[in-house]
């Protein structure tokens, strides 16, 4: 802190934090986004994904999380245009698909509701970008934008809310490493934890990998024959389809399939799953190969509770019969009463 005080007084004195504060260095470089962002775009394309989305915290990291996010546009744009389209862009060429005479003012307009609020400049910027998207008419217009890869990008915050209230609207994320962190576990948790998460380490420029578990050590379960292996057993699944071995890949995943459907897991699944049978660590890889050349059965549907309602209201039905049944007895009791008292009185006389 001396040293940023003595190089920059001016700064330093507008400073809201006391001399005691911990202060972090957050680097993040064209680089290595532009590195990250062209991965995440070329696996989309090869494996026919349908978006990519920048995860960010860009609206408070202005110049570090929110960079991120316009470098990785520039880059999808400058290097993939053709392939690509922005959901910006979606909303602007739809804007003029759905009405052919809107002018560039009333689209802008359309894709910025404050817009009538901003600045004569803001307004300007908006309006550029408006005829830049509509200059994309001739290999985007008319529809042809749905069938590409769609570039967005959402707030982390929000993002942590969404991939588990509408998981559909993510597909292939780009993040930063702090935003990885926190929703790759929180997926995780979604398909059963970070026991059965892959993860892998990919240069998609030299072509190095290295593929292994999320998650750390667990020495409390050491030698127990006892965890999950399923982290490890995918991040083998991912390094095979990353060397071209799909179809061993694609036994795996549907091997991993049939055990869990099977309800033959780990301890972590089974006290998740009613009717679960809890095998051994060891065991687990056998009841993968076992289903690797079976049909997995479909899920059963939950049997629908019995209708006992209907039975409720004939127990009333009955029990209302009792009463009324009762009710006569009742008063021919009562008639016998004033038979025996008339002639009791009579006997008097």
């Amino acid at each position: 802190m001396s040293i940023f005080k003595e190089a920059f007084p001016k700064e330093y004195a507008k400073m809201r934090f006391p001399d005691t504060a911990g202060i972090g260095i957050k680097p993040v470089s064209v680089e290595g986004t532009e590195r990250l962002v062209r991965a995440a775009i070329q696996w989309a394309l090869e494996n026919k994904r349908k978006s990519v989305n920048f995860v960010h915290k860009g609206n408070i990291m202005k110049f570090t999380e929110g960079a991120f996010k316009d470098w990785g546009y520039t880059l999808a744009k400058r290097e993939f245009r053709n392939q690509i389209v922005t959901e910006r862009e979606t909303w602007i060429l739809g804007n003029k698909e759905s009405k052919p005479g809107m002018s560039v003012e009333d689209n802008a307009k359309a894709i910025d509701p404050g817009f009538d609020m901003m600045s004569p400049a803001q307004q300007n910027d908006i309006k550029g970008e408006v005829e830049e998207a509509l200059k994309l008419w001739d290999t985007h217009g008319d529809g042809k934008w749905k069938k590409m890869l769609l570039i967005k990008d959402s707030i982390a915050d929000v993002s942590l809310q969404f991939t588990l209230i509408r998981p559909r609207d993510y597909d292939v994320i780009a993040t930063l490493n702090l935003n990885g962190d926190y929703l790759s576990d929180a997926l995780a948790a979604q398909v059963g934890g970070i026991g059965i998460a892959p993860g892998a380490n990919i240069n998609y420029e030299t072509g190095h990998a290295i593929f292994e578990a999320t998650h750390g050590t667990a020495p409390k379960y050491a030698d127990l024959d006892k965890v999950n292996p399923g982290s490890v057993i995918l991040s083998g699944e991912m390094m095979l389809r990353y060397m071209g071995w799909g179809e061993a890949a694609d036994l795996i995943v549907k091997g991993m399939e049939g055990a869990v459907a099977a309800k033959t897991v780990t301890y972590d699944f089974a006290r998740l799953m009613d009717g679960a049978k809890e095998i051994k660590c060891s065991e687990f890889g056998d009841a993968i190969i076992n289903w690797m050349d079976k049909e997995i059965p479909a899920p059963k549907a939950a049997a629908a509770p019995a209708a006992k309602a209907p039975a409720k209201k004939v127990a009333a039905k009955k029990t209302a019969k009792t009463v009324v049944a009762k009710k006569p007895a009742k008063k021919a009791v009562a008639k016998k009463v004033v038979k025996k008292a008339v002639k009791k009185a009579g006997k008097k006389k």
